[in-house]
């Protein structure tokens, strides 16, 4: 059957220029593995049947567009026409398999034959279940033939004396479902090459800007952020670049943008900013036809994510790419008390008592908590995220080894709350 779509394939496809590659195997099962070997390589799947193509989409393996050759209608039509011309075949008292019932009903309507003595297996399972299914029916004597749309089992049911009629696509079906293969790949290629947008906005700097924040703190954690964007951006073939003081764009593709968010499912850039830098961003990605309508978008699904915590991600007509997650609740009987607000309180009554520094680095840090400088540089960074403490430029010696970080603790964060209660 592969052959056979691969020399129709010529003239075909019409002008969309496919290029066709072939996948053989020998079991409608093993086109799960073939699909995991061409991977990436093609914009789309044809399956010589919907045998394979169900094998495929249960296994989970399906993630570009994939259609098959239908084998309802003509084909089952032109089944039904050979056994009615062959005295040894009756299709009136017969077991179907794979197609629906549907679609049996309506294509024996259309020529005009009963089906009160027809049965049908819907579901596609595995070779021996539909063997037995239409071996046992003409056992007992329900049926006089079975028309099967799996291989296999037509090679079974011949050994066991069981009259039989395998659904063949007929010519017009392949070029039908190669047209309509070819289709499903160049619109592929037209959505992956959609341009998108993704706006990365800092917290940490846009809350910092309203403070007594010194100026060259900022300009070197705004220039290591850059820097670690473009990074990011050579990676997936785009381009970053600062829009504001606490703001980047990042221009690329729909196709690099669902490699860098695992299919929209993980905002991008976030877990290696904050392992680097120590630092939370907020992300909004948006699709369009132009630069101008994917920023309009991102900026969008930016408010959104900030308001909600529901989308990162929208298409280029504002719909959300990312299942919608139920925001977490928060009490509103008393003030919410995070980790991060318990540990700058362990650490500003021991500030008090030692009349120490509002600079502290993960040893004194951790000194003062009695834990190793490993847990406060993680207990740090967790200050960080809650805008609770700001990361100072590394502290530079001619001493070997790692810099020391420094974090300046914002005790008046505590100040507030005692005003606050």
């Amino acid at each position: 059957m592969v052959e056979r779509v691969m020399l129709m394939g010529p003239g075909s496809t019409g002008p969309l220029n496919a290029r066709l590659i072939a996948a053989a195997y020998r079991d409608e099962q093993e086109a799960t593995d073939k699909v995991l070997r061409l991977g990436s390589a093609i914009d789309a799947y044809l399956f010589a049947s919907p045998v394979p193509y169900e094998f495929a989409r249960k296994a989970g393996v399906l993630t570009m567009p994939a259609t098959y050759v239908p084998l309802g209608g003509a084909s089952l039509h032109e089944a039904l026409l050979r056994a009615t011309l062959d005295e040894r075949l009756d299709p009136t008292r017969a077991s179907l398999d794979v197609l629906s019932r549907t679609d049996v009903v309506e294509a024996y309507s259309e020529v005009d034959l009963p089906v009160d003595g027809i049965h049908v297996h819907e579901e596609l399972t595995s070779t021996a279940q539909l063997t037995s299914f239409h071996e046992g029916l003409w056992r007992r004597k329900s049926t006089r033939m079975a028309i099967t749309c799996v291989r296999g089992v037509a090679e079974r049911l011949e050994s066991m004396g069981v009259p039989v009629m395998r659904l063949r696509p007929t010519n017009a079906g392949v070029r039908s479902a190669l047209q309509t293969a070819g289709l499903l790949g160049a619109h592929h290629r037209l959505e992956e090459a959609q341009l998108g947008v993704v706006i990365v906005d800092v917290p940490t700097l846009r809350d910092s800007s309203r403070r007594s924040t010194p100026r060259y703190w900022r300009d070197e954690l705004r220039l290591s952020l850059q820097r670690l964007l473009l990074q990011e951006a050579h990676r997936i073939n785009a381009t970053a670049h600062p829009v504001d003081d606490h703001t980047f764009m990042v221009t690329a593709t729909r196709g690099s943008l669902v490699s860098a968010t695992e299919g929209f499912r993980q905002p991008p850039f976030v877990e290696r900013i904050k392992a680097e830098l120590g630092i939370a961003i907020e992300v909004g990605i948006g699709m369009g036809r132009t630069t101008q309508d994917a920023e309009t978008h991102a900026r969008a699904a930016l408010s959104r994510a900030q308001a909600t915590r529901q989308s990162f991600a929208v298409d280029r007509e504002g719909r959300s790419l990312v299942p919608a997650q139920r925001a977490p609740q928060r009490q509103a009987a008393e003030p919410l008390r995070t980790k991060g607000r318990e540990t700058l309180l362990r650490l500003s009554e021991k500030i008090a008592e030692e009349d120490g520094p509002l600079v502290v680095d993960a040893e004194n840090a951790g000194r003062m908590l009695g834990v190793t400088p490993r847990t406060a540089r993680r207990l740090l960074r967790t200050l960080v995220e809650e805008g609770l403490a700001w990361p100072l430029p590394p502290n530079r010696t001619l001493q070997p080894g790692r810099p020391r970080q420094l974090y300046r603790l914002i005790l008046e964060k505590l100040d507030k709350d005692k005003a606050g209660k």
